[in-house]
């Protein structure tokens, strides 16, 4: 029997219309473009501004990209994996009504939260799925409304965050392409340094708190910095010798959109060219679970079939790995 691996077979993606540009945050906050752009190598961020519109929307936007794109029919679609920090609302699954509302009518749903890393975790996810022979087509998004919880009178965090979608279909695959493996790690340590305060169990909504500001995301930059830095070069260095990889076999480093720092520490950890590391952080900020599908979908054309892939990202929690995938097709 062949092995079946799974395989990315179609992305598709969206970012909100509204651009808020360094010049505009300037006029916000105590900030300039130079400060930001040399910490950060962010230029612009989307926001998704529309009253009433939360991730799901641009979720579905992204899901019925691919499907457009794909020409694939969603009633097809076994499971839909919704990747998101920013639910719409709580216990309500953001990812079941996505799925209902692209018309996914056979498939279940549920959503996946591990900050930053969600996307990279339903990565492996989803794999599972395929390659446990039951599934044949798992829908992936990550999609954050980020500017939903940040305070735009915070410098700290507004220059960082915006807001997008991307989705990727996963298949099997007989050929030996698609997810090779992955090395995935997490540490309660971190549960203070990147966090929102109030609204979880222990510490329900009251007026108090909002007058306090603490449905606001807080981040420990420094702290998180230093983690993120360590934590995401670790992990790709590892993936690479765990699978005999030189610098010359990976032909592409997919890294979380965090900081242009951290993204630069990473390529250096694994020995790669700066041609090989896919960026548009500069273009979109931190969109939280988004960031890694928006790079397969803005450089969909640079991949080619059995292309090496690294996968890394870095989140609050903390929550972090790298994933090494073969890439499965061509662009037609």
């Amino acid at each position: 029997m062949t092995t079946i691996t799974a395989a990315i077979t179609a992305v598709g993606a969206y970012v909100p219309e509204f651009v808020l540009s360094n010049q505009v945050l300037e006029t916000m906050v105590d900030t300039n473009d130079e400060w930001i752009t040399s910490r950060t190598g962010i230029k612009e961020r989307r926001l998704l501004k529309e009253k009433g519109k939360g991730t799901s929307y641009m979720a579905i936007k992204a899901a019925q990209n691919l499907i457009s794109k794909a020409n694939i029919n969603p009633e097809e679609i076994d499971l839909i994996i919704m990747a998101t920090a920013t639910p719409d609302m709580p216990v309500a699954s953001t990812g079941v009504y996505v799925a209902t509302q692209i018309g996914a009518t056979n498939a279940f749903a549920y959503d996946l939260q591990a900050a930053c890393s969600s996307f990279l975790y339903g990565m492996s996810t989803a794999a599972a799925y395929i390659q446990s022979g039951r599934y044949k087509k798992v829908l992936l998004i990550g999609a954050d409304k980020m500017s939903s919880i940040i305070d735009y009178t915070d410098r700290a965090t507004c220059i960082i965050f915006g807001d997008g979608a991307g989705a990727v279909l996963f298949e099997p695959n007989h050929e030996g392409l698609g997810l090779q493996d992955e090395f995935l790690k997490s540490d309660g340590i971190g549960r203070e340094y990147l966090k929102i305060d109030a609204g979880g169990s222990i510490l329900p909504p009251s007026i108090e708190t909002v007058e306090n500001g603490q449905h606001f995301v807080f981040q420990d930059g420094k702290t998180v910095f230093k983690y993120a830095v360590s934590g995401m070069a670790d992990v790709s260095e590892k993936i690479m010798e765990r699978n005999n990889l030189t610098k010359d076999d990976v032909n592409w480093l997919l890294a979380h959109q965090a900081n242009k720092r951290i993204i630069d520490a990473t390529a250096n950890r694994m020995g790669l060219d700066e041609e090989k590391v896919l960026v548009n952080i500069h273009r979109y900020g931190n969109t939280t679970s988004a960031t890694l599908p928006l790079l397969l979908h803005d450089f969909e054309d640079k991949l080619k079939k059995g292309d090496n892939l690294i996968f890394a990202a870095f989140g609050g929690g903390f929550t972090w790995g790298s994933i090494y995938l073969k890439w499965a097709y061509n662009k037609q």
